[in-house]
């Protein structure tokens, strides 16, 4: 078991966004190397990069070419043999993020897939029996080789499906294969080894994308749940100490699968962004959003996962708008004091710790779409570029938020009251008290519809701790025996508890140990 997830704060970084050593507008992992010590001063302590391994970039990389490369533009397997040992040595740990359900039409595997002579690739992935014939419910590729048959894709056009078989394959449908035939089974062994290799290299474990959709026709989930429980096995035999973290939004089954944690996704039915991106967020100002929706999915997903509440909450990513687009200025100190007192794993985006802002009216940049707002160069001081690259400015990966007014780590780091201070403060007090950590148990104190404050009880052994949280620019109160008796952490005025009643002030929040 990783026991270092206990107590793990990551900080997700777009390896191209982040920082550029070389000059190209292109970040690299020199440039992750070179600010480790800003991640580990701001008191995250694992890393979850974004995939750096060769790709066309029709996707930002999550088109892989070569999953045991790494892309040049970002530097070489040693250099990234160096991040590990460097993030190592100030005692930080780092995911990969891994890619099994699909790769690039670029890659090897796939051109030889494509042929019509039968060979070793030839059912690595998802293909019919006819050019006619289309995979039921899933986008295709055909007319592209000489192969009779339409090739199955995943999201884009260019990235065709890895073969992992299916769980009730169609008899009078010969091309869908049983999840022990021979193709699926060469995958599955291909992805151990991608996995062994990396493991091998000095890599910590991985975020697994899509992690839930590798079986097909597995509405239950119980095929892949048993693919993944495969890999565990082969994990614990020889890298015991790897962590796995699922995009899979279904903790009960990611878990089940051998999964340390998993990701509450910004799609589906988690109800994660009437928190923040919304109409009518919860945590704005405005007081008229509702927390009620996802307190009650978070708790339905907590129970069917034994209580073990290791379900990571992230501050945002690579494929949702900035925090900062619908929250502004204290609300988002008070939309991080929730974050990083919830349980599981916090995730903090790059750059979401200084509240950069989403960019505007972008053209898309390879395969970003709406998403290319928030993947923008780290800004890092008020020099050239902000201080991500040397390049001329219309060499940039993506262009720079133009606001005058654009927030930078250096401004932040000299104002005690900056964002950046605030979060640096609350993870200090998190990693102070096992009760705020990822293990620690949850209930919910009030969490009512259309209602404020929202509070909630973390507990770890005898150690209690009662979060309060008022986004709102309204006074709120709510019926509460609990006695609070020491006071953790404080943003804006103190909560009041008198005849049974906790009145939160307007725009704040409080850790109270009872």
């Amino acid at each position: 078991m990783a026991k270092w997830l206990d107590n793990a704060i990551f900080y997700e970084i777009y390896p191209q966004s982040f920082k550029d050593t070389n000059g190209d507008g292109i970040g690299d992992l020199n440039g992750i190397v070179e600010k480790l010590d800003y991640i580990k001063e701001l008191g995250c302590n694992a890393l979850w990069l974004n995939p750096c391994f060769a790709s066309p970039f029709g996707d930002a990389g999550y088109d892989v070419s070569d999953y045991y490369s790494v892309a040049p533009r970002y530097g070489t397997n040693e250099d990234l043999k160096r991040l590990f040992e460097e993030a190592h040595g100030r005692g930080m740990h780092v995911l990969l993020d891994l890619v099994p359900g699909h790769t690039s039409v670029e890659h090897p595997w796939f051109r030889e897939s494509m042929k019509a002579e039968k060979n070793p690739y030839t059912d690595r992935y998802v293909w019919t029996d006819s050019i006619w014939e289309e995979p039921q419910g899933m986008g295709c590729l055909r007319g592209i080789s000489d192969r009779d048959g339409a090739c199955a894709v995943n999201f884009f056009s260019h990235q065709p499906a890895l073969n992992y078989g299916f769980y009730r394959p169609d008899p009078e449908k010969k091309w869908q294969q049983p999840t022990d035939a021979e193709g699926p089974q060469a995958t599955l062994a291909e992805l151990k080894n991608i996995m062994r290799f990396w493991l091998g290299m000095g890599c910590d474990g991985f975020r697994v994308d899509m992690a839930g959709s590798l079986v097909k026709h597995d509405e239950e989930g119980k095929g892949t749940i048993r693919l993944w429980q495969n890999v565990r096995e082969f994990l614990d035999r020889e890298f015991p100490e790897a962590a796995m973290v699922s995009e899979w939004g279904e903790p009960d089954k990611s878990l089940q699968g051998g999964f340390h944690m998993d990701f509450l996704l910004h799609f589906g039915p988690s109800h994660y962004n009437d928190l923040f991106r919304c109409e009518e967020p919860y945590f704005s100002g405005r007081g008229k959003g509702d927390v009620s929706e996802f307190v009650r999915k978070y708790m339905e997903n907590y129970e069917r996962s034994e209580r073990k509440g290791l379900i990571c909450i992230p501050s945002g990513n690579h494929d949702m708008d900035r925090l900062a687009r619908g929250l502004h200025g204290d609300e988002l100190k008070i939309a991080f004091a929730f974050l990083l007192s919830m349980p599981g794993a916090p995730f903090l985006y790059y750059g979401d710790e200084i509240g950069m802002n989403y960019v505007e009216d972008l053209v898309s940049v390879e395969g970003g779409y709406g998403r290319t707002g928030s993947r923008s160069p780290m800004q890092w001081d008020g020099s050239t570029n902000a201080g991500f690259s040397a390049a001329p400015a219309e060499r940039l990966y993506i262009p720079l938020d133009p606001r005058a007014d654009r927030p930078n780590v250096r401004a932040q780091l000299a104002d005690e009251s900056s964002l950046y201070h605030e979060i640096r403060r609350l993870i200090g007090i998190r990693q102070s008290h096992a009760a705020l950590q990822s293990k620690g148990e949850i209930e919910f104190v009030y969490a009512e519809k259309n209602a404020y404050p929202f509070a909630y009880l973390r507990s770890a052994g005898d150690e209690k701790i009662l979060v309060v949280l008022n986004p709102s620019e309204r006074e709120a109160s709510f019926a509460c025996a609990l006695e609070p008796k020491e006071r953790l952490y404080v943003f804006g005025k103190e909560i009041a508890a008198a005849d049974g009643r906790i009145i939160a002030a307007p725009c704040s929040a409080g850790y109270y140990k009872l």
